[in-house]
């Protein structure tokens, strides 16, 4: 499915008008407002201006458990203040949405069972359409959302028609609109979204519009959790010390982010040592069904990171979008998306003792990987769904961007609402969403017959085949059943380098270093020795039975007198304060205390590559002798250079696997064979030894996750923290950019913007940037993680006073256009084919033969006024969904991409960046073409956007003489025009300022 932001149904009337095929007449086409329009249900503002004033301060609570972020108030009392003239209003409101609405006939009430109502909806069920009975749970809700913004201008009948007989429609790839609910930020991509933002109404002065134009008319909720570093490690004051960093390094933007939650209407900022922002939004943000104002309808979000796809585990539909589209999507521009097939999977039988959820996640990711599921939903159905926790269910829709799929959907049942009460979701709120969705035929209830539901294709998997297991050492979906993993290691050493080779020589594979850790201690490393074990990620960390079920491994160590060798950096960063609550309260804590697994902080850290330096010495044994060492990690990427620059193997694993193998200290071991260690009796212990059972853990999930510990911990981050609460900020709505910051800084992308859109740009001469291979990941493109000291970037900070020690990292330096245009292919482990074979963050700059840095060899480009592309292989731009990594190629001046396939999220953001996605046909890529990157490349597109077609076949010259064919690969309507205005955001604001 290829998402991008806009308004499809203009979009599609403009480009079928006769007189109106330039640029400009398709933008005036674009900007022209409807006779009369409906609200947008999704949000308390209205498309009228003065229905907005005249309703704003009747907004609804925007925290799930009813506390409004800016106010003490409670809802309760909200409740109160409001007058009877309020609810008078309300009614009107909703009366008049729905005689507006095409679809008003199945306009009704939810009565509550002790009389009254909870509020108004559309019914799915009163439509009388027998296709609407076999749609997918994940369809039904794209139907209703649809039918609620019908308008017949930017959503028509005609759209809901397509989603209704879906069954013939989605074969075809036919275009919808789609409205989420709301859009989740986390800071290091929330901070280029606020900056553009800021930068946006800069530029809609400059054109003589009103700036508060640009303002989220959807609510916004911004977690931030990407900053924290795991500075310090293996002690009890780890917590205190690197949030004590992280707020020294990382004050000015989140000043920044203060204002701009003070700024813009409608935007939450969740404060740093909160959580990871996916824990965050099922524990507490994801309302599963909203009641606003007293319309009733399905959660649903859009966040700047993969991995929202989080909630899809608690039946709310939620993917990641690039920053680029979350901001148009803010402001009001529908979603225009492909409509998706949807690939059924059924589970059923349960997992069997000793088996986590972690296990059965690599092994749905290297199932579906294999099928093929890029740009399609999964929706898994059977009775097997109901023997799985919810929190297992989490962990599973958690990865869908690694098995490559939209979504992973989990339709809601009686699990789901017990987990609401668990997490301290009030009785009446469960009731009302219970209520609702039995009433739209959205809810799944196992112990009855179920309707047969269509789906595009089916898998199955017997959870009872599950077995525990590893991924890597460079792709998530690499998995590697444990009992194989002493045989893979070996394997992975002997083969090429790749993605499951090092090529380390026979001789040398044995090797031992020896040194002094911290030069006292005697220690030594071996290829394949762990010197990261980290509990970590979004994906693990919500997950109650493997946090617990790490405790206990690390309790049975403990009695058994085994402890983690001092040189392996091991921690611990809980998704949220409610699993230092329950490890506390179980006892474990102080045993995985007593491995080193002290709680570092509240955030994503290793995962993300904040996996903060390796003790010097550990560092210098590994680079002097260059050995293949390894981390080993709760997360859920492990792309190489990801983790850490010196862990050139890193593998996936449970949390209990994790302190398993920090315990024995290396990744070279056969767990059924070999002992882990010796006890302090001098008795080998194997790992069989130290692994809990399933009721083991199950009952000390049962005894010590605790509907109390919710609700104090969502409580106490509405408060917030006294370091960020003494943050001082201005009020102005325009920031006040400072030329001097190396933080924050006004880009350059509306440099001489005029009302009139450039039309389509074709590419000539250009010259080849870099020429890649396969699975080129946003990691490659644009790296989040630490500032090497010889990078042009590390020159930069250097040049205005910026010490090493206070680089941080690209990742919470994304607010600044000049650093991130630098950190572009900065990744050391980044491998270009125009070096022949050399590894590293350079290229060959064409003309003169010199080898560049690659941003070096960008400007001399750019200063010479010549056009760059990048040739790549299958899967580029695979992983996080990092606007970053097409916004920094577009300032290094890179016009097109030509690649075998794209990741679904990066083709996206390069069209709304004005960068060109080609593909090579079927059975081609550049190697088989015979081109070498040496080339100058010409690609003529039609000068007028009316002349484009979506998956359009163009022709690609070389001045060799060879010549190609490739698709371009804009998929909708919509993405023509982004393209015509330069990208989405001036396409934005160049609506935005016609409207008035």
């Amino acid at each position: 499915m290829y998402i991008t932001s806009g308004t499809s149904a203009l979009l599609r009337r403009a480009s079928h008008s006769s007189s109106s095929r330039t640029g400009k007449r398709v933008f005036s086409s674009l900007s022209k407002k409807p006779a009369s329009p409906s609200p947008n249900s999704n949000s308390s503002h209205s498309v009228g201006n003065q229905q907005t004033r005249s309703l704003s301060y009747f907004s609804a609570a925007r925290w799930s458990h009813g506390v409004d972020w800016k106010s003490p108030a409670s809802l309760a009392s909200q409740i109160r203040i409001s007058s009877a003239f309020s609810d008078t209003l309300l009614h009107r409101k909703i009366a008049t949405m729905a005689s507006e609405n095409a679809f008003k006939g199945i306009f009704t009430s939810l009565p509550k069972p002790g009389g009254g109502e909870f509020g108004k909806f559309y019914s799915l069920p009163a439509l009388n359409d027998p296709r609407i009975d076999k749609l997918p749970y994940s369809i039904r809700i794209l139907l209703e959302s649809a039918i609620r913004n019908c308008d017949g201008f930017q959503v028509t009948k005609a759209d809901v028609e397509k989603i209704i007989d879906w069954e013939k429609t989605s074969p075809n790839q036919v275009e919808i609109p789609f409205k989420p609910a709301r859009v989740l930020l986390q800071d290091f991509t929330g901070v280029p979204v606020v900056v553009d933002l800021a930068c946006m109404r800069n530029a809609m002065n400059k054109l003589g519009g009103d700036s508060d134009k640009i303002n989220p008319l959807v609510p916004v909720d911004l977690v931030i959790d990407h900053s924290v570093q795991v500075d310090i490690a293996r002690t009890e004051n780890a917590v205190h010390e690197n949030q004590k960093l992280e707020f020294e390094r990382n004050k000015e933007r989140f000043a920044f982010l203060k204002w701009g939650s003070n700024a813009f209407q409608n935007m939450l900022v969740v404060p740093p040592g909160s959580g990871i922002v996916h824990q965050v939004n099922l524990e507490y943000l994801a309302r599963v069904v909203f009641n606003n104002e007293g319309l009733l309808y399905p959660d649903s979000v859009v966040g700047t990171d993969s991995h929202t796809t989080m909630i899809d585990g608690l039946g709310v539909a939620g993917w990641g979008v690039g920053g680029i589209e979350a901001e148009a999507a803010m402001l009001g521009q529908p979603m225009s998306m492909v409509l998706p097939g949807v690939v059924g999977f059924k589970l059923s039988g349960k997992l069997l003792d000793g088996v986590t959820a972690t296990d059965l996640v690599l092994t749905v990711t290297q199932i579906l990987r294999k099928h093929g599921v890029v740009g399609k939903f999964v929706e898994f159905y059977g009775a097997g769904v109901g023997e799985i926790s919810l929190a297992d269910r989490a962990t599973i829709a958690n990865m869908s961007p690694e098995y490559g799929a939209t979504m992973g959907f989990f339709p809601v049942d009686k699990v789901t609402l017990q987990y609401l009460k668990l997490t301290g979701r009030s009785d009446e709120t469960v009731s009302m969403i219970e209520a609702y969705l039995r009433a739209n035929n959205m809810f799944v209830d196992y112990s009855e017959p179920q309707q047969e539901r269509v789906y595009s294709s089916y898998l199955h998997l017997d959870l009872g085949d599950v077995v525990p297991c590893v991924s890597g050492p460079k792709r998530p979906h690499d998995r590697v059943p444990l009992k194989d993993m002493k045989d893979d290691w070996h394997s992975c050493l002997d083969s090429k380098v790749g993605f499951k080779g090092f090529a380390v020589p026979k001789e040398t594979q044995e090797k031992v270093v020896k040194f002094l850790f911290k030069g006292e201690e005697p220690a030594e490393l071996k290829h394949g020795s762990v010197v990261i074990a980290a509990i970590t990620s979004c994906t693990n960390t919500s997950n109650p039975s493997v946090m617990l079920g790490a405790g206990l491994v690390a309790k049975k160590a403990c009695e058994l007198g085994l402890k983690v060798k001092p040189w392996v950096k091991t921690s611990l960063a809980p998704g949220s304060g409610v699993a230092t609550k329950y490890l506390q309260e179980s006892g474990l804590q102080k045993y995985l205390n007593e491995q080193g697994f002290n709680i570092v902080g509240y955030g994503c850290t290793t995962c993300i590559g904040n996996s903060g330096d390796l003790e010097k010495t550990v560092g210098d044994a590994i680079t002097e002798n260059d050995i293949v060492a390894a981390a080993v990690l709760s997360g859920n990427r492990n792309f190489e250079g990801r983790v850490h620059p010196l862990t050139r193997a890193n593998y996936l694993a449970s949390p209990p696997l994790v302190v398993a193998y920090a315990i024995a200290g290396t990744v070279n071991i056969d767990f059924d064979k070999e002992p882990i260690g010796v006890s302090k009796d001098g008795k080998d212990v194997y790992f069989r030894d130290i692994w809990p059972s399933n009721e083991e853990v199950a009952e000390v999930v049962q005894n010590n996750v605790l509907p109390e510990m919710f609700k104090s911990t969502y409580k106490a981050i509405t408060t917030g923290n006294p370091v960020w609460n003494e943050l001082a900020v201005a009020a102005e709505k325009l920031y006040s950019w400072d030329p001097t910051s190396t933080y924050i800084h006004e880009p350059p992308y509306f440099e001489g913007m005029t009302m009139d859109p450039p039309g389509p740009h074709g590419v000539k001469d250009a010259y080849c940037l870099l020429n890649f291979g396969n699975s080129i990941t946003t990691d490659h493109i644009s790296p989040a993680g630490s500032i090497n000291r010889d990078s042009p970037a590390a020159k930069y900070l250097m040049e205005r006073g910026v010490d090493s020690r206070q680089f941080n990292s690209y990742g919470s330096r994304r607010g600044n256009d000049e650093i991130m245009a630098r950190g572009t292919f900065a990744n050391i482990r980044i491998l270009n084919k125009l070096l022949n074979g050399e590894v590293g963050p350079k290229t060959i700059h064409i003309p003169s033969g010199e080898k560049l840095t690659v941003f070096d060899a960008a400007m001399k480009y750019k200063s010479a006024g010549q056009d760059t592309i990048i040739l790549a292989g299958d899967e580029y731009g695979s992983g996080s969904s990092r606007d970053w990594a097409a916004k920094g190629p577009m300032l290094l001046g890179v016009k097109a991409v030509i690649a075998k396939s794209f990741e679904r999220i990066h083709r996206s953001n390069l069209v709304g960046m004005g960068i060109v996605p080609l593909c090579f046909k079927s059975g081609e890529d550049a190697d088989t073409l015979g081109l070498t990157g040496h080339e100058r490349y010409t690609i003529d597109l039609p000068s007028s956007v009316s002349d484009l077609r979506p998956g359009q076949d163009i022709t690609v010259k070389t001045d060799t003489g060879k010549q190609f064919t490739c698709t371009v690969r804009f998929d909708t309507e919509v993405e023509l025009a982004y393209f015509n205005h330069g990208g989405i955001l001036q396409y934005v604001i160049r609506q935005l300022a016609a409207k008035q």
